[in-house]
């Protein structure tokens, strides 16, 4: 399974973007989707995951201000992130979890900054 995210880049406070992330390769069925993101000398933290059966789950963090959604036909998982706050800036990291396996993409790097 392989993991292709795009979307990062450079937002002013207050901004939005939108991340995605394909997976390809031989799927049957993904049962998690979501994405991680690890800040300059941090922990790799959760952000936000959802489930096949479209249920989401967020870190308190961006609560009300991300939003992820998925397209199960085609296997991609997205992040709406709104309102962004300069200590959003970090590396995005798309996960999918195959039971028992746990994939990763590449990283995207999302800088907030004026």
């Amino acid at each position: 399974v392989q993991l292709q995210a795009s979307g990062g880049g450079l937002v002013q406070p207050g901004g939005s973007l939108r991340l995605s992330c394909a997976a390809s390769g031989t799927i049957f069925s993904i049962n998690v989707m979501g994405w991680y993101r690890q800040a300059p000398g941090k922990q790799r933290e959760l952000v936000a995951d959802i489930n096949s059966g479209g249920t989401s789950n967020y870190a308190d963090s961006v609560k009300g201000r991300f939003t992820i959604s998925r397209d199960n036909a085609k296997n991609t998982v997205y992040l709406q992130m709104n309102s962004l706050k300069p200590e959003d800036t970090a590396v995005y990291y798309c996960n999918v979890k195959i039971v028992p396996y746990n994939y990763w993409g590449q990283g995207t790097q999302v800088t907030v900054s004026s």
